[in-house]
């Protein structure tokens, strides 16, 4: 069976679970699940894996994310974006000067809320479904980092700018934290994820393309199993032994990439990843066991990856 993720150019309406289902759908498989959350009224970028990729998928779920944002001043909703309830209206007394230096104050780490209507959980419910039934959670708030904010565009009450963010930054309560400061408040109306580590939009397709597609293994939206992690890789004489559960030693290599201990590893038997695994000994170490002729175990399996048949 085929495995992999598809990056998806999610469209403004439907949830991330929607997408999941759709996807499920259309490729006639039950394993499939996405990492990092889209909001509804948000397009873009969604990462969904199928098949043995559901197991990879909370190894990208904290990658560097980056947004187009487009947020309108002077007004405050329930949910922080435009598809919620209109809680306050002021007018915006400012100028583009004082604008463009609060939005730049942003850039850094920050203690963050949460908003209320979102994916997070709390006491296994999310807190959207405890909002809709009237119960207002307030979260602690949590460091977030805002790497970088540019392209800043402003007319007023709009204003809209592109940020590089740390996961679990919310859009939506920045441009909340950004209004607050101002001193008008402010809601998000249009947010755009253009980018998730190394994947990118620009490679995505939306779901009625991959209703059309023939073959999804040959579009730039199709990521193999084998490419879709960044971790250093090693690879491995015989497979049968890390699908029997025995963790890999020195006489078990191949060659490997450059590592450090306790760093997460990609194990390899050819061109199949077959394991993840966390190192218990760095690479350089490892070099100095093999010219010393000392078998020793080198990394413990986390995941083993497993195909039909195998």
């Amino acid at each position: 069976m085929l495995s992999g993720l598809l990056l998806i150019d999610k469209e403004k309406g439907p949830t991330s679970h929607d997408v999941v289902e759709q996807v499920r759908k259309i490729l006639k498989i039950k394993q499939v699940g996405h990492a990092g959350t889209l909001d509804p009224f948000a397009t873009g970028l969604l990462l969904v894996g199928f098949g043995k990729a559901t197991r990879l998928l909370e190894y990208l779920q904290g990658e560097v994310k980056i947004y187009q944002v487009k947020m309108k001043l002077g007004i405050i909703t329930d949910t922080f974006d435009i598809t919620g309830n209109v809680m306050e209206e002021h007018p915006v007394d400012v100028g583009e000067s004082v604008i463009l230096e609060v939005v730049k104050s942003f850039i850094g780490k920050y203690a963050q809320v949460p908003p209320a209507y979102s994916a997070r959980k709390y006491q296994g419910k999310k807190l959207y479904e405890l909002a809709r039934e009237g119960k207002i959670i307030n979260l602690p708030p949590r460091d977030v980092e805002i790497y970088e904010i540019c392209d800043v565009r402003i007319e007023v009450p709009y204003v809209e700018f592109t940020a590089k963010v740390s996961a679990g930054t919310y859009i939506r309560s920045l441009c909340m934290d950004i209004g607050y400061k101002i001193g008008c408040g402010a809601t998000a109306v249009e947010l755009r994820r253009i980018s998730v580590g190394k994947f990118k939009v620009d490679d995505a397709v939306r779901i009625d393309e991959l209703k059309e597609a023939k073959g999804i293994e040959n579009s730039s939206a199709f990521v193999p199993l084998e490419s879709m992690l960044n971790f250093p890789k090693v690879w491995i004489i015989d497979e049968k032994k890390v699908y029997n559960g025995m963790q890999p030693k020195v006489s078990d290599l191949q060659h490997y990439e450059k590592f450090q201990k306790d760093d997460t590893i990609q194990i390899f038997y050819h061109d199949k990843l077959i394991a993840l695994a966390m190192a218990e000994r760095s690479s350089q170490f490892i070099d100095t066991l093999a010219k010393q002729g000392r078998d020793e175990r080198i990394a413990t399996l986390k995941k083993v990856i497993k195909t039909e048949g195998e």
